[in-house]
C-alpha cells in the first residue's frame, strides 16, 4: 500500500493505492457519511478484494481543509454533484495511469457519489458495488448507470433496504440487490461485514476480468 495523490481537477485527493501482482482491475473506494481512506472497515474490504487479485484506490474524497468544515456542519458529504465530480475526476486519473478496468465500491452517500460518477464515465467504468449505500441519492443518474451493480445492504437494515429496491427498480443495467442476514448499516455484526467484502470481490472479479 503506498500513498498518493490522485488529480480531481484543480484539487489532489489523498489516498492508499494497493496493486497486486498481476492484477486485473482496480477497484475505488468512494466513502460516505464522514468515512476516509483511514476507515478499518474500508481497509477491511480493500483487502478482502486485493486478495482476489484486484487493485484498490481507498480515497479521501475531501481535502484535511474540508474535512474540518465536514465535521462541524456535515454539509459536504451530502454534496453528492460535488462528490460524484470528483470520483469522476479520479477515474480519469486512474484510467490515465494504469489503463486497467475501474470499479468503483461506494458505501453509504459515497455510493450515490459512485453511481452519478458511473452514469458520467459509463465507457470507463466496469462495475459499481454499493455497501449499505443510498443509491436513492443518485437521482436522475440512476437510469444512466450501463454498468453491472451490486447493491448490498443488512437484512436489518430496513429502511436502506426499501431504498435499495427503489433504485434497482430505476435501472435499466444488470443490477443484482443482496441482503446480509443479521447486518446493521454499518455491518457491525460478526461475520457481516465479511460475507459483505466476500460477495464485492466475487462481484468485481466476474465484472473485470
Amino acid at each position: 500500500m503506498k500513498l498518493v495523490k490522485a488529480k480531481a481537477g484543480e484539487i489532489e485527493l489523498e489516498g492508499f493505492l494497493n496493486m497486486p501482482a498481476n492484477t486485473t482491475g482496480i477497484v475505488l473506494f468512494a466513502h460516505g457519511s464522514g468515512s476516509s481512506r483511514h476507515s478499518p472497515r474500508n481497509q477491511y474490504v480493500a483487502d478482502v478484494i486485493n486478495s482476489g487479485g484486484i487493485g484498490t484506490l481507498l480515497i479521501d474524497l475531501l481535502t484535511q481543509e474540508e474535512e474540518q468544515v465536514d465535521i462541524m456542519t456535515r454539509q459536504l458529504r451530502f454534496d453528492i454533484p460535488m462528490l460524484a465530480d470528483r470520483v469522476a475526476n479520479v477515474v480519469d486519473w486512474l484510467h490515465e495511469i494504469h489503463g486497467l478496468p475501474i470499479g468503483i465500491c461506494g458505501s453509504s452517500t459515497g455510493a450515490a457519489a459512485a453511481l452519478v460518477a458511473a452514469a458520467k464515465r459509463p465507457n470507463i467504468v466496469k462495475s459499481v458495488v454499493s455497501r449499505g449505500g443510498r443509491p436513492d441519492l443518485a437521482g436522475n443518474a440512476l437510469p444512466h448507470v450501463l454498468c453491472p451493480t451490486l447493491l448490498i445492504v443488512g437484512g436489518d437494515d430496513t429502511v436502506v433496504i426499501g431504498m435499495n429496491e427503489e433504485a434497482k427498480q430505476l435501472m435499466s443495467c444488470e443490477t443484482k440487490l443482496s441482503i446480509v442476514p443479521g447486518a446493521t448499516h454499518l455491518f457491525e455484526e460478526p461475520g457481516t461485514l465479511g460475507e459483505a467484502a466476500k460477495q464485492a470481490r466475487e462481484w468485481f472479479r466476474q465484472t473485470l476480468s
